[in-house]
């Protein structure tokens, strides 16, 4: 796989003679009748903002990782990719070969109200919660564990999924009410088969796959999608295996070192957020493209 990243971020999508339908933190979606195109800017978001300066080729090597696996997840359950993908996307933007690389052409499908998030170890907003409860979430859990511990069994813990403010926390009783029964069994196993999937992976990889979300979404007839993007630094917590010891927070190869960041700037996390620096912006691209480079090998 060869791409080449871009000096500059491209923080809009411009100039497609296609009808915008929607625009999320990072991902624009376009109209293709039966199906949609998403470009993937390179704007980065944290605690429900957006940054005001992007992060050069990120967009670029989320959709790389993403599509890669896709690829790997059709083992477990259906993408919304669309057959013959690689081929499509070059063929539909041949008069735009800067958009090729950080493009997918999918089914429409009605998303799924929730965000299905596994955990494998205590973090980010699970550690707190543990810390303040010892329970992550509605879920028991050993006393004594510590920040970065390894869960006795990875859980499921969705959230609702806003389109404004902050995703919350919903218990996993309250999402099979949201979803219905069969829906929601599907989901959750889906999920953990999943989180399961890129954990083994990682692992060969030199990497820790420590939580994820997935976003779900169905047909005219029911039938149920991986959507949206899938075990990216983006939507994941990677830490190194080398290194790796509980009690302390971890390295990584996601957007913590930018939350990192943000909390250590004493900004309010209210808009508008601060610029990132220079380094900051640069330490992005190098763990995004390490991320990449571990995952597939080169």
């Amino acid at each position: 796989m060869k791409f080449k990243l871009p000096s500059e971020p491209l923080m809009k999508i411009d100039g497609l003679p296609f009808v915008k339908i929607s625009q999320g933190k990072v991902r624009e979606n376009f109209d293709l009748g039966d199906e949609l195109l998403i470009v993937a800017s390179d704007r980065i978001s944290a605690f429900d903002s957006i940054m005001p300066n992007g992060i050069p080729g990120k967009g670029i090597l989320l959709t790389q990782i993403s599509l890669w696996w896709f690829k790997q997840a059709e083992k477990i359950m259906p993408t919304h990719l669309v057959a013959n993908h690689d081929e499509r996307i070059r063929e539909l933007l041949k008069d735009f070969p800067e958009l090729v690389d950080r493009s997918m052409i999918v089914r429409k499908l009605k998303p799924m109200p929730i965000e299905a998030i596994a955990r494998g170890y205590l973090a980010g907003s699970g550690w707190k919660e543990y810390k303040a409860t010892g329970k992550l979430f509605e879920f028991d859990l050993p006393a004594g564990l510590l920040e970065s511990s390894k869960l006795p069994t990875p859980l499921f813990t969705p959230t609702t999924k806003a389109s404004e403010g902050h995703d919350m926390p919903i218990t996993n009783a309250e999402c099979e009410k949201l979803l219905g029964g069969e829906t929601f069994r599907r989901i959750k196993d889906a999920t953990l088969a999943l989180y399961n999937m890129g954990s083994k992976k990682a692992t060969e990889c030199g990497l820790i796959l420590a939580d994820t979300k997935f976003e779900f979404g169905k047909d005219s007839e029911g039938k149920i999608y991986l959507i949206d993007e899938v075990l990216t630094p983006d939507s994941s917590r990677y830490w190194p295996v080398q290194g790796y010891e509980a009690g302390k927070s971890q390295p990584s190869f996601d957007k913590q070192y930018v939350r990192d960041w943000l909390e250590a700037s004493g900004w309010d996390k209210n808009p508008p957020a601060p610029a990132l620096p220079p380094d900051v912006v640069a330490n992005v691209v190098k763990c995004y493209s390490e991320a990449l480079s571990k995952l597939m090998g080169e």
